[in-house]
């Protein structure tokens, strides 16, 4: 943790803060299907209905919450939504009678942590203009870490109650607004402090017409994010049936993802040296990390067996690392004061892959087994590679924004 102590102290709270939040998060993704079917006593059919209408509520909430940047106000727009998440999960537990208003409160949790995403992202790169890229990497890692802890933690109170995990979910995204609201009213305050307030008008003297024209940008970059998370589903809908189809037992497959919480934290300085050698801008972070993708799933296809599952998983967590901070690096760098618009269009458009995969998967799975999966999660990573290809010659010039952090 050496490297850490070159950053200021408010970096370091905020990556605790960070941590705790998503370590909150974790505690109930990995138990929702459960609790829909054990405890609401529904069908699988409905606990997909659930978490497509979750999912729904995140692409919403990514585009409106860079939308509404300047419109509401930085302060406003995260501290409101973390907020209303928080009511909204604390709240779960008491529509276990009302089906129709628990997908409704679940559809307020996808929109409401959403809509606070592209805001944090766009602040981080402002406030922190100078080591924005290594900033938005620590920031990867220790919520990564936070996820481990998070998913750890969910089994031990899912035995208490299930729906204790959705309270200690909201009562961390509550502490998570508390500590933005005093952070940057501290921030607002001090001389010289950041603008944060609503702005009456446009934040880039462009429309949203003018903005969404500017298609090398954003579009490629976002559609392969796209077909990046749809690829990702072979994991959840081709490779877990398949080790169940074997006859492995249910850990194998849990440590492929333990073996994916390793890496992220264990794998930095291997991930730090292909940056500086072979992948020294976030448009050839973005490329490469399709091309690991790609060899992941090809190794799945070429050999189904669980060492090669295991390798496929080293491969992809590696084009996981090199994207995730990527994305959100170039668009501060070259978008300016419209990073908050384009943060939230292109990861609306990630999540909106995390949608269409998991059913297209399924069906595939159902007709013919890891095969075809393997074979379409191929074919999307390639095209994710020349999207990402594509996006990289279209910006290969330094075409910087105005990035000054006067918001």
């Amino acid at each position: 943790m050496r490297w850490l102590q070159n950053y200021p102290k408010e970096v370091k709270v905020f990556l605790l803060a960070s941590l705790v939040n998503a370590a909150g998060s974790a505690l109930m993704w990995p138990l929702i299907t459960m609790y829909i079917f054990k405890e609401l006593g529904r069908s699988m059919t409905d606990a997909g209905l659930v978490i497509l209408v979750q999912s729904l509520g995140g692409i919403a909430g990514q585009v409106f919450g860079g939308a509404l940047y300047y419109r509401v106000g930085v302060k406003q727009l995260i501290v409101g939504s973390l907020v209303l998440n928080a009511a909204a999960l604390v709240l779960l537990p008491f529509t276990s009678q009302n089906f129709t208003l628990f997908m409704f409160l679940m559809l307020m949790v996808g929109f409401c942590n959403a809509l606070s995403m592209p805001a944090i992202q766009a602040f981080v790169g402002f406030r922190f203009a100078d080591r924005r890229g290594e900033l938005f990497n620590i920031i990867y890692v220790a919520n990564n870490i936070g996820v481990a802890l998070g998913t750890s933690l969910s089994g031990v109170l899912a035995q208490i109650s299930y729906n204790l995990s959705f309270v200690m979910n909201g009562l961390t995204s509550l502490v998570f607004a508390g500590f933005f609201y005093a952070y940057l009213s501290k921030i607002q305050k001090a001389p010289g402090g950041l603008h944060l307030e609503k702005r009456s008008t446009s934040h880039t003297d462009q429309g949203t017409g003018d903005l969404i024209r500017r298609y090398p940008v954003y579009f490629f970059m976002g559609m392969g994010s796209l077909f990046i998370w749809l690829g990702n589903s072979i994991w959840n809908n081709g490779v877990a049936p398949f080790t169940i189809s074997k006859g492995m037992p249910e850990w194998n497959y849990s440590i492929l993802w333990t073996l994916n919480g390793i890496l992220i934290f264990a794998g930095q300085p291997f991930i730090s040296w292909l940056k500086k050698t072979l992948a020294g801008t976030p448009q050839a972070q973005m490329t490469a990390s399709a091309v690991f993708y790609m060899l992941g799933y090809a190794s799945i296809l070429s050999l189904q067996s669980y060492p090669v599952l295991v390798l496929a998983m080293v491969l992809t967590t590696f084009g996981e690392m090199l994207i995730s901070p990527a994305i959100p690096a170039f668009i501060s760098d070259h978008t300016g004061k419209a990073a908050p618009f384009y943060l939230g269009l292109v990861g609306g458009m990630g999540v909106a892959g995390r949608v269409i995969g998991p059913y297209a998967m399924g069906v595939l799975y159902d007709e013919g087994g890891l095969g075809p999966v393997a074979w379409l999660s191929v074919i999307i990573a390639a095209l994710s590679v020349g999207s990402f290809a594509v996006h990289a010659a279209l910006n290969r010039e330094e075409r910087r924004g105005d990035i000054r952090p006067g918001f």
